[in-house]
Order: structure tokens, then sequence, then C-alpha cells
């Protein structure tokens, strides 16, 4: 497997460079991410109302190049981030339960036509998880509630076809997981989802944003999540900027190391969009 992906990867860059119209590290994603995603790039927090904990997002997608036919742009870049579950404690102190890390590569195609653009994004990614020291509890020198460690990792393909017009935009996604452990998970995931974006709606630059995600992951069985979320963008919904929202959260935990626990979380949180 690894010898084909580095064969993909070398025909890829091969193609790429002798394009003569490449631009390099653009300053904007061609395809931005998908706020009601739970699994995209971001920069920022998420409290948990009425619960000591919270969830701290580091990381990044960057477009590496951009190729442009017409109206039309073929994109390449790189993910990296992680994502992280806290909990909150007296003096400033939030000890990390545990950690998710992300890495990848991802192209997307997006065609610009008169009224209205679709396209489609791939990625292709690993991710590892992992308890930390917030999970140990040091009086009764054992793990909290007897749950262990245990090797979580996967690798996995993702294409996501959208079609956005104005201020809508729409997407369905199909997960292929190629490897993974614990070896008896399911290897497929399947989701669907949509934003609206009201531009301008207290001041301008500054707009209302309303998005939702749904999902069904293949674990032991199929298991199906749901993600709403709501907030201000400071800034154009696709370019840099900052989010004050509110999110709501049903089904499977999203970290590996706690993948069969059921949650049910409301949240505030805040983004930065670099």
């Amino acid at each position: 497997m690894k010898k084909k992906i580095a064969f993909f990867s070398f025909v890829l860059g091969s193609v790429l460079f002798a394009q003569s119209e490449i631009k390099s590290f653009p300053d904007s994603l061609n395809i931005h991410p998908f706020s009601a995603n739970t699994l995209e790039p971001k920069m920022g927090f998420l409290f948990d109302v009425g619960e000591n904990e919270l969830r701290l997002d580091v990381g990044n997608s960057m477009d590496v190049f951009h190729k442009h036919y017409s109206t039309n742009v073929l994109s390449f870049g790189v993910d990296f981030f992680t994502y992280s579950f806290l909990e909150r404690k007296k003096d400033f102190k939030f000890p990390v339960v545990a950690i998710d890390y992300l890495f990848g590569v991802n192209a997307g195609y997006k065609i610009n036509a008169n009224n209205f653009n679709y396209g489609l994004r791939f990625r292709m990614s690993h991710i590892s998880a992992h308890f930390v020291d917030g999970h140990y509890d040091i009086k009764k020198d054992q793990w909290k509630d007897l749950v262990y460690p245990f090797v979580f990792s996967k690798e996995f393909f993702e294409l996501t076809p959208f079609y956005e017009k104005r201020n809508l935009r729409i997407y369905s996604t199909i997960t292929i997981i190629y490897h993974i452990k614990p070896t008896g998970l399911g290897k497929d995931a399947y989701q669907i989802g949509g934003e609206y974006f009201l531009p301008n709606i207290i001041s301008n630059n500054i707009g209302l944003y309303l998005s939702g995600d749904l999902k069904l992951t293949h674990l032991d069985d199929y298991n199906l999540s749901f993600c709403f979320q709501s907030g201000l963008k400071f800034g154009n919904m696709t370019s840099k900027g900052a989010s004050i929202y509110f999110q709501f959260y049903t089904g499977k935990n999203i970290h590996g190391e706690l993948l069969n626990l059921n949650v049910n979380k409301s949240s505030l949180g805040i983004n930065f969009d670099l």
C-alpha cells in the first residue's frame, strides 16, 4: 500500500510541476472546511455547557497549489491538526484526558458556473488516539473508571461532493477505511450536511450562519450522530476571521480512546480561521 501511495504521489507531482500556471501557497483555501463536520481543522475552544469539560482544537489546513482552468480551480493541500478532551479544574488548570492526531493530504476541484458552484474534495488521512495524564487517577493509582488505553489508529480515504449557491452549501461524504486498529471495527462511514450564511446581519463583515451534519459510522454496528452549529462569523464565511458559536452534538464520542461512549452535549465555542 505504501508503494502504491508513493507512486501515486510521484505521478501526481510530476503532472503538477509540468504545468506552468500553478499558483504556489495561495492565500485562501479552494474548499473551505464544513463547519458542522466534527472532523475539520479548527483553531479554538469548545466549552461544554453545565460540565467541567472542553475541547481544544489546534491545527490548520493549507492549500499548497492552485491550478486554474478558466473559472475552475484544482487544488492540493495538507492537513495537520489535533483535537483534545480537557477537564476544567480550579486555579486555571486544564488536565488533558485524551488527544487525537490527524495528518494527511487533500485535493479539491471546484467548478464555478454562472449562479452556483459545485465540486469535490478528496482527503487521505491518518488518525491516532491517546489517553493522557488527565485520565489517570494518581490517588487511586489507576486509570479513571477503569477505562484502559488501547491502540487506536486508522488510515482512510474520504470523498465529499458539494454544491453551493449564493449563501447555501450542501454536501455528502463517503469514508472508506483501509486500515484500522482495533481490527474488529467497521471500515465505512456516510454523512450529509449543509450550511447557510447570512452576511452583514449585524453590521458590515459580521454574519450569522447555521449548519448541520448527520453521520452514520460503522463501529461494532452502525451508529448515527448529529451535530448542529450556529453562530456569528467575523469576516466572510470562506475567509479568514473568527467565529463565536453554539454547538449541539449527540452520538458516539469523537475521540478514538472513548469511541464506545454515547454523548449528548451543548457547547459554546470560539474558532479562528487562519
